[in-house]
């Protein structure tokens, strides 16, 4: 069944390169195809780089003369956001960058018809990595006030929503990130990731990231080089953190190192990794990860967000603190035990298959976009069947 009119959605972005949240938003849309129009803003202006992974055939818009979603906190400056709202059925907001619009129809939502808004929360950068900011709490209390939902994927996050930013029960939604897992079973071809060689007789131990310093790479190369005679390691992702990953890899002497910038569709390399990696000081619900345990690897990582209680009991030991040291000894016990690595790669896949699933993902966004615009059937569950 078709609806008489495609709906008019508008997507107000922190920034829109390809990470986690802009992979699932893309993912959403294209399987939506004709049952929406997009127009999409960021709140950096150079920031649009996941808009090649759109399907070409969907209605998405890029307006120059949008609003913009940075400034100065002032009426005037929301009072256009909120008349540029008016055009739309449904408002989809994510992370602090885009908080902007969410204050704007927190205020003028009482006094003026605007469309209903879905927030989204998946994590924070480097400048809440370490600690919550006071300021920001509070601001984000008071915009929610009026949002239809709340979505986060994370229990940690689930909790600072409601302890923190004091957000009702019944306006949280925890959604965790799903991903097609069927590709995954394919074996990558040997020349899936430009510039890689692997090197005889050594474990390849990769992450997927975008090169951020809430990422902390620099710390990962730290942890790997004390077993560069075991192992090489491939950091796929592109961002700003780029020259200082290889400035560190560099001064501790890490030859086999490759970088080959941003890769899409991960199901097509994520298997020439024998270890996956993740060095983060902050993370919510990691879908690299996720992606990562499809291919039925093993992984360390740093404990934060959730990534101890996504990975299965046989991996959770590796989940160890954000720490150098720590990583490079979990690193070391996997790659000297072949039999334990087996036995964690395809726990890791059975997890990834019975609780992350991309079809419970987007059945759960298809029953709260439905129920925002009081139109249950407009996105069907069945897609993927």
């Amino acid at each position: 069944m078709r609806v008489a009119e495609p709906l008019r959605i508008l997507h107000a972005h922190s920034g829109f390169n390809l990470g986690g949240k802009e992979a699932r938003a893309v993912r959403l849309m294209n399987l939506w195809g004709d049952r929406a129009m997009h127009t999409i803003l960021s709140a950096q202006s150079d920031a649009y780089g996941a808009r090649s992974q759109i399907d070409p055939a969907l209605d998405v818009r890029f307006p120059d003369n949008a609003p913009s979603l940075q400034g100065w906190p002032a009426p005037a400056r929301y009072a256009r956001l909120a008349r540029y709202m008016q055009g739309f059925d449904l408002v989809l907001s994510y992370n602090w960058g885009a908080m902007d619009i969410v204050m704007a129809h927190r205020l003028f939502s009482p006094v003026t018809r605007l469309p209903p808004l879905v927030h989204h929360e998946d994590g924070f950068n480097e400048d809440e990595a370490r600690g919550l900011n006071p300021k920001r709490n509070i601001f984000r209390r008071l915009a929610l006030a009026r949002a239809h939902a709340l979505v986060v994927p994370s229990t940690i996050l689930r909790g600072i929503a409601r302890s923190v930013w004091h957000q009702p029960e019944g306006r949280v939604r925890l959604i965790p990130n799903g991903i097609d897992v069927a590709p995954y079973a394919h074996l990558p071809s040997d020349d899936a990731i430009p510039g890689f060689v692997r090197s005889p007789g050594k474990l390849v131990v990769g992450t997927l990231a975008g090169l951020r310093r809430v990422k902390n790479l620099p710390r990962l190369v730290q942890a790997v080089a004390p077993l560069s005679d075991q192992v090489q390691l491939v950091i796929v992702g592109d961002g700003p953190e780029r020259e200082a990953i290889a400035r560190e890899a560099a001064a501790l002497g890490m030859e086999d190192i490759c970088m080959p910038g941003f890769l899409g569709e991960p199901w097509r390399f994520m298997g020439l990794f024998d270890i996956f990696a993740l060095s983060s000081d902050s993370e919510q619900f990691p879908i690299s990860l996720v992606e990562a345990m499809a291919a039925g690897l093993p992984a360390i990582s740093s404990d934060v967000g959730d990534v101890k209680a996504m990975v299965s009991l046989e991996n959770a030991p590796f989940i160890v603190r954000p720490e150098a040291d720590a990583l490079t000894v979990a690193l070391q016990t996997l790659c000297a035990d072949a039999a334990l690595r087996a036995r964690i790669g395809p726990a890791n896949h059975v997890r990834v298959r019975e609780s992350f699933s991309e079809d419970q993902m987007v059945r759960a966004y298809a029953a709260l976009y439905g129920q925002a615009v009081g139109n249950s059937s407009i996105f069907h569950a069945d897609l993927l069947s």
